[in-house]
Order: structure tokens, then sequence, then C-alpha cells
């Protein structure tokens, strides 16, 4: 009979765990206690059970030292506790004390460790239990591929792997998704390929991690490809749904024509029509990211459309808008958006500020910036990056350096964002003091051997004359992106060590790098200074080889090359193949501003120097005194950038203003290059 009993009690507190019921737990706990069951360790190993998922960890660890005897269960139960609470002090002290450690056990400390760090710990705890003797099984792996995804330590996944197929694991879905993530964040594309296409089945997480995967890698037709494949094998939920239209989002313009754009836009409407024919137009999640992506590519009156139709909008929501108003310049709607969603009943949240900030740096209103920050209920460490940037983005480089002072004295701890986008401010203003200082305190942090803020430490160097104390950097970074090369690259050119410099880039080659049209762009700044056609002609070849001819800034400096090496007819031939339509001298200066702002990079005086001289022949004062700016910025001696700027005032008659620019020469003891001829 007392079995029996004992047995309903087990099915009750069985209920009570699907169902997260505490109330009914600790009634039962009573009865138990009543009819002095409480010695029965099944029993009470449910129990434990059940305050564990109920987040009770006082009432489980009582009952656990309670009990007169304990078998493997009871261990299980209170350290599964642990671990979800990522409590590594209590959790070791009951691993410690097990009688025998199963595969259970190791598992939920490599689930710990993994989740919650240091992740180093879960790799090493894996490799005891492995010399232990304990096989490990597919959560195991899914734990050690995930620390190994999140250290980038593609052997050590790599090893994971072979153990898996030796173990027969490798054809588990769970293990296999685990796989497919850990290889997409080492960015190793060709391995996640592989066990994709090995994998006896697929599931909604296997596409959406090669879909997001590829986007990173900027694989963006793959990425479509892939949800092709995905929508033929019937696999399409919200879920799916929303990561592609992330896709479009995402998606990267490689034309200066819009042709990609337009593609891509395309793509996100035909799966607006899809999911309208599947009926997932109702989902929020969905409708959130068909306005992301409508937002992202500035159709905001379908993004208006769609929001004034959505049934019960999100916070989300909101944030889309605001973010979509920014991106089009139009503060004054993005702050009408805010009021709108609090008139609604919607708190604003981090994001929602950071997204107005956002906008009013990026339509130059820094003021209106600061008073937002200013107003802010809580200010965590996005803020802070947000309007550094903005400070960094419009010149006000100074203020952006005593916003990272003051962010110290209230304790914010700085990440790689923060790190890089301050460095880069010290780099604009020639702050070789606060390079340092800010080289000091990254010494004591994780982010020291981080390859972007290195890059962002040897600009700072390159620009203040510090060329060997960029090398040093350089030569220490663990693991080098393309960044880091271009910077380098970029210290070397600046510091008028061109020889050195081709040299740099033929190692780059060597390492297996793939150049950017910056790269290009500097090489050719080089082949200009040293007069070598030569040398220039090699790398306009390499140019069309690896489809980079139609890169603007890359054109633009073939043609600089050409010119200052002797050779105008190659330049005005190469001009005459160019395809950008001469939107400067076409005078389509708002097309103009939509691609600069989509440049990756703006430390090219090439670009701001044909801009300035647009803006000439047409007289566009505003967008010339943002041209001469940026020229001014990047370098104050040279003596072009005034001397346009002055030639354009005068054919206006402003010839206060063209008296204005000779006195910041003089001030400046900036001096008129004379001209030179190759005749």
């Amino acid at each position: 009979m007392q079995t029996k009993n004992a047995s309903s009690l087990a099915n009750v507190l069985q209920i009570c765990i699907n169902h997260k019921a505490h109330k009914a737990g600790k009634l039962v706990q009573d009865h138990l206690h009543r009819t002095d069951q409480l010695s029965n360790t099944f029993l009470v190993n449910r129990l434990i059970a059940l305050y564990s998922k109920c987040g009770d960890t006082a009432a489980a660890r009582h009952l656990f030292d309670q009990m007169p005897l304990r078998d493997t269960f009871s261990y299980h139960a209170i350290l599964d506790c642990y671990c979800k609470l990522n409590d590594s002090s209590n959790a070791y002290q009951v691993f410690d004390q097990m009688p025998e450690r199963t595969c259970g056990s190791w598992s939920m400390i490599i689930s710990m460790l993994s989740r919650n760090g240091p992740k180093e710990k879960a790799l090493e705890s894996y490799y005891l239990m492995r010399s232990s003797g304990v096989v490990p099984n597919q959560f195991t792996f899914g734990s050690v591929l995930s620390a190994c995804g999140g250290l980038g330590n593609v052997e050590c996944g790599r090893e994971c792997h072979g153990v898996a197929i030796k173990l027969g694991l490798s054809g588990n879905l769970y293990v296999g998704n685990a796989l497919l993530v850990m290889y997409m964040k080492c960015e190793s594309i060709n391995d996640a390929a592989v066990v994709f296409k090995n994998m006896p089945e697929h599931n909604e997480v296997s596409f959406t991690t090669m879909m997001e995967g590829l986007v990173e890698a900027d694989h963006i037709d793959e990425a479509f490809d892939m949800f092709r494949l995905m929508h033929r094998e019937g696999i399409i939920d919200c879920v799916s749904l929303s990561s592609v239209l992330g896709v479009c989002s995402k998606s990267v313009v490689e034309d200066f024509d819009g042709n990609e754009e337009k593609r891509h836009t395309t793509n996100g409407r035909q799966i607006h029509g899809l999911l309208v024919k599947t009926g997932f137009e109702s989902d929020l999640r969905v409708n959130n990211s068909l306005l992301d992506i409508y937002a992202k590519h500035g159709y905001m009156e379908c993004v208006e459309t769609l929001f004034k139709n959505m049934l019960e909008p999100s916070v989300v929501s909101w944030n889309v808008m605001i973010a979509g108003y920014g991106k089009q310049y139009d503060v004054e709607r993005a702050m009408e958006c805010m009021k709108r969603m609090q008139t609604y009943g919607f708190e604003p949240d981090e994001v929602t500020y950071v997204n107005m900030l956002v906008a009013c740096f990026k339509s130059g209103d820094v003021e209106t910036g600061r008073q937002i920050f200013n107003s802010m209920p809580f200010l965590g460490l996005t803020p802070w990056n947000a309007i550094l940037s903005g400070y960094s983005q419009n010149e006000y480089h100074r203020e952006a350096v005593m916003l990272f002072r003051e962010m110290q004295f209230r304790n914010v701890k700085p990440d790689r964002i923060t790190f890089a986008v301050i460095l880069s401010s010290c780099a604009g203003m020639g702050l070789l003091e606060g390079g340092k200082q800010i080289h000091a305190a990254l010494l004591k942090t994780e982010f020291f051997t981080d390859s972007y803020v290195a890059s962002g430490l040897i600009s700072v160097y390159s620009k203040c004359g510090k060329i060997e104390v960029a090398k040093r950097i350089f030569n220490k970074v663990p693991q080098y992106n393309v960044f880091c090369w271009n910077s380098m690259l970029e210290g070397l050119s600046l510091n008028s060590l061109d020889t050195e410099a081709f040299t740099f880039f033929q190692q780059m080659l060597c390492e297996g790098m793939s150049p950017t049209g910056f790269s290009y762009a500097t090489l050719l700044n080089c082949c200009s200074s040293l007069s070598s056609l030569s040398q220039g002609r090699q790398v306009h070849g390499l140019i069309a080889k690896n489809g980079h001819a139609n890169d603007v800034s890359v054109g633009t400096a073939l043609i600089d090359m050409y010119c200052k090496c002797g050779n105008v007819d190659g330049a005005r031939q190469f001009f005459d193949l160019m395809p950008f339509y001469s939107l400067g001298r076409a005078g389509r200066f708002n097309e103009v501003e939509e691609i600069i702002e989509k440049m990756p990079y703006r430390d090219d005086s090439i670009i701001w120097e044909v801009l300035l001289s647009s803006c000439r022949v047409h007289g566009n004062v505003d967008l010339a005194r943002r041209a001469a700016s940026e020229l001014f910025r990047l370098d104050p001696s040279n003596s072009a950038p005034y001397a346009l700027l002055a030639n354009m005032y005068s054919s206006l008659d402003r010839w206060d203003d063209v008296k204005d620019v000779r006195g910041v020469m003089e001030e400046w003891q900036v001096s008129k290059e004379p001209g030179y001829s190759w005749v």
C-alpha cells in the first residue's frame, strides 16, 4: 500500500514539475512530512527537481541537506539547480562531493561554463571528462561546440567534430546544428557547408544558422538560395521568414548604381508576398522584420502603411519607425514618432533612445542629440557608444574625449566599440597623449589583442608620426583582420614609406588576406608619391582582376595616379570607362550624399577632393564646406582644399569668405604648392 501511495505521489510531483506548480509541490511536501515519507529518496529527488525548475534554490538545498540517503539523481537534481542559476561556487562544491560523476553531471558543468564563462574552462572540463573515461553525449557536444564558437577556436571544434563522428553522433540533428553554429562563428563557411550537406535531416535551426552565417560572410546570394531550398523542403515558419527578411535588411550595397540594393529590395517584396500567401502576415515578429527591411531601404511610405495596418504594434515596431526616419535625416518626424509612442502608452526603451541619438547625429544635430542623452532615465553602455560615435563622426573629437573621461568617472566599463571610436577621435585630432593613455588602459583589458581595437591604435600612432610604435602593435596582434592591414598600410603611406607599403601589401596577399577598395586606393597613392607608372599599372591589373574597378574611390585614385605619373591619356581613357555617371559633376548631390553615408571608409582624401571640385563647379557651398572640413581633418597642411574653397567663393563674389580662407591658411602656415609639369 505504501509503494502504491509513493507511486501516486511521484506521478503528482511529475505533473507539478511539468506545470511548475510550486504551491502544489509545497502541499505534497507537507503530506510527505506528515506521513513520514521524507526518507524516500525517490520522492525527495522529485521535490528537489520541482524546486529547481521553479527557481526555489533555498528549498531545494534544504531538502538535499536533510536527506538521510542520497543517490546519483539527488546530486544531479541539486547540481542542475545551481548550474541553471550560473552559481559556479555551489555547483563546483556539489560536483566535488559527487560519489560518481556521470556524463549528465559533466554536461551540466560544461553547459554552465559555456553559457556564463569563462569558456576556456568549459573546454578544460570537457578534456578532464574525456581523460576520466566518461563518454560525451549529444548535449555535451552542444555545449562544447558552443564554447568553441564563442572563442573562435575552430581547431578545438574540428577535434570535437572528429570525436562525434567516431561516437556515431555526427548524424544527430542537435549535434549537427551545434556544428553549424560553431563553424559559422569561426567564419569557416566551407566546413559549415560540408556539415549541412552531410546532415541526414534539417530543421528550421539548420537553415536559419546557414542563412545568418552566410549573411555575416557577405554571401548574400547563397543565403537567398538557402531560403529557396528551405521553401522547397516545406520548412517555413515565423522564425525562418523573419530571418530571411533580416537577410534583406542586412544585405550590403555592392554597386554604386544601386543595382544590388534594388535586387535585394525585390527579394524582400517577393518574401512579403509569400508570407501573405502562407498566412503569416499577422505575426508580430514577421511584421517587425518587414518594417525593418523597408525602413533600411528608405521606403518610409511602405513602412507607414504597414505600421497603420498592424493590430498590436510593439515597442520594437515603434523603434523601427524612429530608426527609419533617422536614416532619412528627418529628426522632426523621429521626435514626433517618439512622442506618439508615449501617447499610446509605450515606454521608450534603450533602443528607442539610441535610435533617436543616431537620427540626431546623422542629421548633424549634435546639440539635440546631447539633450536626448542627458534626458535618458538609464545610461547603459550602448547609449554611451552611440553618443561617442555621433561626436566622432561629426568631428567633435575633443568633446568625444571629454565624454569618454566622464564615462570612466561614472564607472561604465567600455567595450571594443568604445575603444575603437575614441581612438578614431584621437587619430582625428592627432592627440598622441590621449592615444597613449587609452593604450595604457587597454593593457588592463581583454580588448588589447582585439584586431578591431588594434587597428584604431595603429591609426593613432601612424597619424601622430610614431610609425615604429604602430608596427610593434601590428606585430603583436594574434589574429589579423582587413582593418588592421589597411590601418598599417595607410600608416606607411602617411609617413612617406611608400616602398615599404608595397612590401607590406605583398605580405598581405601572401597571408591570404583579400584587399578592399581602401587597400587599393592607398597603394595607388603610394604609386603617385613615387611617380611609379610601372607599379601603378601592376596595381591596376590586380584591381581589374579582383573586381574593384567600379569602386569610385579606387577609380579616382587610378586617375590621380596616371595623371601624376605623366600618363594623362591613360587617365582619360580610364575616366571614360568609369560607370558612377559623374554624379558630382552632374550636380546630383542628393545621390552623392547617400553614397557618402554608405561608404565603408571615409578617410579617403581623393573622394573629398573630387567632391569639393564638383561643388565648386555647381556652387554648392554647404557640401563644399563639409568636403573641405574632411580634407582639413585628414591633412591640415595640404593646400589643395583651401585653394578649391577659395576659388569657389571668389566665383560667387563672396570675398569675405575668400579672406577668411586665406586667413586660416596663414594661421596654420599652409602655403600653396607650386605647380609642376612632366613635359
